[in-house]
């Protein structure tokens, strides 16, 4: 796909949102809602059983003129349908981009390079249903008979974020009976502390690699061989505990891994978007594969919001252009996510990856440095710990950092009053951010004039609230696809591939350069910067003799 776009700060509707900025920058929140006790309602769009009050950010209606204005001139439409036809949008790789086709319905068509896709999507999905009844009915056993307990996923990145962030999600639909677990970091101890208590014949793991050859993945997954093969004393052993997502049937197969229980996947879907493909093997076990058709229901149904609704009432388009306006016009560099359900306690963690591998870009899809910022820095907490942590800085700090705010009207765990105490917090938090309180306000209350400015609050904090009625399979998917889209979206504007991510790549070069340098062999001959140099000879002293050999 080619489209012909001016250089994003060159465009005349970026230079009209500069202009408006400074005519708006001084406008408090107090004085936008004075001016329109309509406002509440005006700025809020409701779709797919999210309502969207966006009303709390530092905008006129002039504001969304002009960021829809920028969304058109920035190709937005265009490059939205050039997606969902499998365009190969992914520019630097040369792919296309179909994590949309992981959810579509089976008489749904998506081509790529000519060819529908939706029918291996269907088989893969169908083989998963059937391998998921086939463990937790028993009737897949360990190589000594007894059932499948324990599943632990290995993977990285997307082949872990999105399936631990999915089960700690969706926990309260999972299987009880079950132990499921999560191994990511090639450090010792996380393999160590989740298999500690664990017994290898009733453990399953699903090996996450889409190439089988990932560093911390394999060196996990052969940790894990290891613990079974010599706990059971026999190699026939693997092919009872171990199952792969990927693509690479040789190097599944010399791992001891029956490639008939290979789920594959393909590289038109990003591994930060791939938690609605076979790397949710895991997701499908622990909450059964009704619940996982209902969470790509979920996906789907935000997909074609994305795809059809106008700009004016699109959820991502318009959470896009409003971190577009942050980002750009008021320099904020962080976005907070806060979601006030405990389930979601993960979620800022999956969105880090997805937002920031995604936009964390310095060139275009042209290879011209950018004059502008790109992704901001994602993080957050559940509501209420975050008050009692970094609500202070947020409050009155600094710092302007946009927040999203996530709840639900009901309760999975209904208990008392906790559940009206929790949204109580959520509802109070955006008010105090977006009307604080004055100096003189502070005063009124009788607070001593020199106590008063430390118990004002500037307010002027810009936030969205996301509300929903429950937390659901649907929901999830519903709000997984919500911030794809939204990134997407930013993307677009910024004038960046998306959906490449080679700044990950130098690191992992150097890596396999330096690992054999610390092994206790014979010294080696160092051509690192001074720093570098000194750290490796650090260490291979405190290691000690004997600690590494492992690794020559």
């Amino acid at each position: 796909m080619t489209l012909t776009i001016n250089p994003l700060t060159q465009q005349p509707s970026w230079h009209a949102l500069d202009a408006h900025y400074r005519d708006i920058n001084a406008v408090h929140l107090r004085q936008l809602f004075a001016d329109d006790p309509q406002r509440g309602t005006r700025f809020a769009v409701e779709a797919e059983g999210i309502y969207f009050d966006y009303s709390k950010n530092r905008i006129t209606e002039e504001t969304i003129r002009l960021l829809l204005g920028l969304a058109e001139s920035s190709g937005l439409c265009e490059r939205i349908d050039a997606m969902f036809h499998g365009d190969k949008i992914n520019i630097t790789e040369g792919r296309a981009v179909l994590h949309v086709a992981l959810r579509a319905t089976r008489n749904q068509s998506f081509m790529v390079d000519g060819k529908n896709v939706t029918p291996v999507v269907h088989e893969v999905l169908d083989k998963m249903t059937r391998f998921s009844h086939g463990v937790t009915s028993g009737q897949w056993k360990g190589y000594s008979g007894k059932p499948i307990r324990n599943i632990i996923n290995i993977g990285i990145g997307g082949s872990d974020l999105g399936p631990v962030m999915a089960f700690e999600a969706l926990r309260h639909y999972s299987r009880r009976d079950m132990t499921f677990r999560f191994i990511s970091n090639v450090d010792g101890t996380d393999f160590a502390e989740a298999t500690r208590d664990l017994c290898a014949d009733e453990t399953l793991f699903i090996i996450s690699s889409k190439t089988f050859t990932t560093q911390e993945t394999m060196t996990n997954a052969h940790s894990a061989r290891q613990w079974v093969v010599q706990t059971l004393k026999d190699e026939v052993a693997v092919a009872r505990h171990f199952v792969a997502v990927s693509t690479n049937a040789g190097e599944v197969a010399r791992f001891g891994i029956d490639t008939a229980n290979m789920f594959g996947f393909w590289d038109w879907v990003g591994g930060r978007y791939s938690m609605d493909s076979a790397i949710g093997l895991s997701t499908m076990l622990a909450i059964g594969p009704e619940n996982f058709q209902s969470l790509l229901g979920g996906f789907r149904a935000m997909d074609e919001h994305f795809r059809t609704a106008p700009f004016a009432r699109n959820l991502p388009v318009l959470m896009g252009l409003l971190s577009v306006w942050y980002t750009n016009f008021f320099g904020a560099q962080t976005m907070a996510v806060l979601p006030y359900d405990q389930y979601l306690k993960r979620f800022p963690a999956y969105l880090q990856q997805l937002t920031m591998e995604s936009n964390g870009k310095h060139v275009t899809v042209n290879g011209t440095t950018v004059d502008y910022q790109t992704s901001p820095i994602i993080w957050g907490e559940p509501g209420t710990n975050g008050q009692h942590s970094f609500y202070q800085l947020i409050h009155q700090g600094t710092k302007l950092i946009p927040c999203d705010f996530i709840g639900f009207c009901r309760s999975l765990n209904p208990l008392g009053p906790h559940h009206d105490l929790l949204m109580a917090n959520l509802f109070a938090q955006t008010e105090a951010l977006a009307f604080g309180k004055t100096v003189e306000e502070v005063r009124t209350e009788g607070t001593p004039d020199w106590l008063a400015p430390h118990r004002a609050f500037e307010g002027n904090r810009p936030t969205n609230t996301i509300l929903v009625e429950q937390l659901t399979p649907e929901t999830l998917g519903k709000l997984v696809a919500l911030y794809e889209h939204s990134v997407f979206t930013q993307g677009t504007i910024w004038q960046i591939d998306s959906f490449d991510q080679w700044g990950v790549e130098l690191g992992k070069v150097l890596a396999k350069r330096i690992q054999p340098e610390l092994s206790r062999g014979k010294e080696p001959q160092l051509q690192h910067d001074s720093s570098t140099n000194e750290l490796i000879q650090r260490y291979r002293i405190a290691a000690g003799p004997g600690k590494m050999e492992e690794l020559s």
